[in-house]
């Protein structure tokens, strides 16, 4: 299938806006203030009502083997409601029709047959679209942040919240913000990277369309894993309230996310489940944050130095937690803490309100809720997989070349390596392949959605007279690399679950590849990670290429045609030394559905790359922080830095002006140009940097405050237009009172191409006074694009 070529158009998301807005609910309780309604509802609830509202089940343990409703195991195990069902949509490969009838039948008996009817929060996990059999499966948000672009992340969640709360899906357990700065992170491939700033306006956008504008149509989304998950809970205090915080600050104050779910990992040496600073004080007493805090599975259970579950409990709920994920084991037992005086009572009464709250927000105790659509259900339309390749087109970073792409000009291309012809290539954790494979242990995925593998986009996509040979060559591993580590959810620790290699199904032949190679005008080297060697729970001992991968590829450079190397995988690959020798090195993370039609159309030059690094790629192990603001000169341990990435043609900036403003005002106001001054059509990421002028100022080096995605003609000039906020050249302080602090003074703002690569610059002076308050009111820079023609988009993560 020849995918469309024209990228992301606003449109698009309009369209989709207003269909999301033609659902119509009715009988919403306006004749009440929420919080009277919630405290009159707990007024009349029994005890056992309200803590089973704090815990949660997997809806098949409620079916028969046929698939019908056993009453009679509801009576048992759910007489007094429950609050939540956990993963609904993936434990089987079910049609979604079939989904929505279960969870119709569950919510139709819990609101007919227990005391206060109250129906269930159904969740699933959408990080890269709905995990479960059928649905679009996006680019991984690693590889999505790259493509610095909001607005087609905000169309991707309100595809996936649409077709969710058909099946009756209410709340996501999504998405991952932890700012990721260490780079050996098995889990980094869930987050956007190491910037604060782009995760902010990622996860925002993420939030918007997930929830569109109301929680009783959309999905609510759940802020994860606060507070500083994958290496950031151990940063001081100005980095974590600056910049590991600002995700889930931004999403919480500026798009209304209502749910936050802390991380398996400590800070300041206690659990974060069990928190009470970073829940208590610095969630909801710093930030006012009045949603539903709930526990990453299992991790109530992972408290440290607790006897029992029934201390567990009351140390999670006493320390700020509201809800015991997946399945309630230690809420069970928070009676039996109550009983011994180890709850307080406001902890409790707040955990059940909270849920409550969210409920009516979601519409579940209106009248007439919005449970699940009568409708008939399609997953995976043509418009959410022309969204997925234009996502994954705008994800696959260009990091070397040498004159060999586009593949123009030639006639026989070798396509080798174990990511050529594999779904693991493209499917990231979190998908419904991937989470089927590792927790379920299901060898056999089915092929639905179709997952177009780097071969078939390559053959379907090849230009007249090109010849594709194919061998695989090598496999990802000879042995299993796969590291155990208690880390994550403690379902994972078992030895037959991690003690496993994935077997591709095809033969290896070095010896019949490397032929081909002899024959090969070019070789592209599909390399790198798959299911099982990276993701939560998974490791390996290293971040070059596993196995004897780079091996093979020195083998292909010695036959001395250009080798383009193509590296799938979830976090960056070393390869110095390797890829110096490339031709060209292209990281593509885990593409998609849509990553081979994708990939196939960078290599041919069908369209430009325009995506841009949103992590430090490292020429060496890692295994530390490593962020581009720590320093203003390039880390020495970096081959390529935040925000490169290059493409087909070239770009000349220019003409950048700056208004002078003072520290009463809300913002400034900067203009640039962008000219495409080469051969082809393509889009440029022009990123904003603000940097101090003097040692005395409290800001990092340099820091990126905006960013704009710009689509240009060769020989085509825009002008954008940016709005700054005063409150993005503040910084954090805790003086008795935590203050969000603003200081007259010069400053420099940066316009580059990367964080290394800046073009302009221009000192900006605030006047005034020195400005305090409790919290920014302003966190994103707001771009207009104009073009010659004085047509313009408007810009706002």
């Amino acid at each position: 299938m020849t995918k469309n070529k024209t990228i992301f158009n606003p449109v698009r998301l309009g369209k989709w806006l207003m269909a999301g807005l033609a659902v119509c609910m009715v009988g919403c309780n306006t004749n009440q203030d929420m919080e009277q309604q919630v405290d009159e509802l707990y007024s009349k609830m029994s005890q056992e009502e309200r803590i089973a509202q704090l815990r949660s089940m997997f809806m098949d343990d409620l079916f028969d083997a046929q698939g019908r409703l056993d009453t009679a195991k509801c009576r048992e195990l759910i007489p007094h409601g429950i609050g939540h069902f956990s993963q609904f949509a993936m434990q089987q490969p079910r049609d979604p029709n079939e989904l929505r009838d279960r969870v119709k039948a569950v919510q139709d008996w819990l609101m007919a047959n227990t005391p206060n009817g109250i129906p269930a929060l159904f969740h699933e996990e959408v990080l890269s679209g709905i995990n479960t059999l059928g649905a679009t499966i996006y680019p991984q948000q690693i590889g999505q942040a790259c493509s610095f672009n909001p607005e087609l992340a905000e169309l991707k969640t309100l595809q996936t919240s649409t077709a969710l709360r058909r099946m009756g899906g209410v709340l996501a357990l999504s998405p991952m913000v932890d700012v990721c700065r260490i780079p050996s992170f098995n889990r980094l491939e869930e987050s956007y990277g190491e910037d604060a700033y782009l995760s902010a306006a990622m996860g925002t956008a993420f939030v918007r369309g997930l929830q569109q504008g109301d929680l009783k149509k959309g999905v609510g989304a759940c802020s994860k894993h606060y507070l500083g998950y994958g290496g950031g809970g151990d940063a001081d205090e100005k980095e974590l309230m600056e910049e590991i915080l600002l995700p889930h600050e931004a999403m919480i104050r500026q798009a209304g996310s209502r749910v936050v779910m802390p991380g398996y990992h400590a800070v300041h040496g206690t659990k974060c489940v069990a928190n009470d600073e970073i829940l208590n004080d610095i969630l909801r007493g710093y930030l006012g944050f009045d949603g539903m805090v709930v526990s990453d599975y299992t991790a109530i259970d992972q408290i440290p130095d607790l006897e029992n579950s029934v201390q567990k409990a009351a140390a999670a709920i006493n320390g700020g937690n509201d809800v015991d994920f997946p399945q309630g084991a230690d809420y069970q037992h928070l009676q039996e803490a109550i009983d011994q005086g180890l709850v307080k009572p406001e902890a409790f009464e707040r955990a059940v309100k909270d849920v409550l709250r969210h409920k009516f927000r979601a519409g579940l105790l209106d009248q007439q809720p919005y449970l699940c659509s009568a409708e008939p259900i399609a997953l995976d339309t043509p418009e959410e997989r022309q969204t997925a390749y234009d996502i994954a087109v705008q994800s696959v970073v260009l990091l070397e070349n040498k004159g060999v792409l586009p593949l123009k000009n030639v006639q026989n291309i070798l396509l080798t390596g174990p990511n050529a012809n594999s779904i693991w290539a493209m499917c990231g954790d979190y998908t419904y392949p991937a989470m089927s494979y590792f927790w379920k242990k299901k060898e056999d995925v089915q092929d639905t959605p179709h997952i177009v593998k780097l071969l078939e986009g390559m053959q379907q996509q090849k230009p007249e007279g090109v010849s594709l040979m194919y061998s695989r060559g090598c496999d990802w591993t000879e042995e299993i690399e796969t590291v155990y580590g208690e880390g994550g959810d403690e379902r994972a620790w078992q030895y037959e679950i991690l003690h496993r290699k994935v077997d591709s199904g095809e033969q290896t032949n070095p010896q019949e590849a490397l032929q081909m190679a002899r024959q090969a005008d070019v070789i592209v080297a599909a390399m790198g990670e798959n299911v099982m060697l990276c993701g939560e729970n998974r490791d390996r001992q290293g971040l070059r290429l596993p196995g004897k991968q780079e091996q093979y590829v020195e083998q292909l450079i010695k036959t001395g045609k250009p080798v383009v190397l193509v590296m799938f995988g979830g976090r960056a690959q070393v390869v110095s030394g390797l890829a110096e020798r490339c031709a060209a090195v292209i990281q593509a993370w885990y593409p998609g559905e849509e990553g081979g039609h994708a990939v196939a159309d960078i290599l041919y030059g069908r369209v430009s790359p325009s995506a841009k690094l949103s992590v430090s790629y490292p020429n060496t192990e890692i295994n530390e922080p490593l962020c581009y603001n720590y320093a203003a000169e390039q880390d020495t341990r970096v081959q390529w830095p935040f925000g490169y990435g290059l493409s087909y043609t070239t770009f000349e900036y220019s003409n950048l002006q700056v208004s002078q403003t003072s520290t009463a005002d809300e913002s400034l106001d900067l203009t640039f140009q962008v000219k495409n001054t080469g051969t082809m059509a393509a889009d440029e990421v022009a990123q904003v940097y603000l940097s101090p002028t003097s040692a005395d100022q409290p800001l990092r080096p340099i820091q990126l405050q905006g960013f704009a995605r710009i689509t240009l003609q060769p020989g085509e000039q825009r002008t954008v237009s940016m709005k700054l906020f005063t409150d993005q050249l503040g910084y954090y302080t805790h003086d008795g009172a935590r203050a969000w602090n603003i200081l007259p003074g010069t400053y420099m703002l940066k316009v580059g191409s990367s964080s290394k690569d800046i073009r302009l610059q221009s000192a900006v002076t605030l006047t005034g006074q020195p400005v305090s308050k409790p919290l920014r009111d302003h966190y994103f820079a707001e771009s207009i694009i104009s073009s010659p023609a004085s047509s313009s988009s408007s810009v706002k993560p």
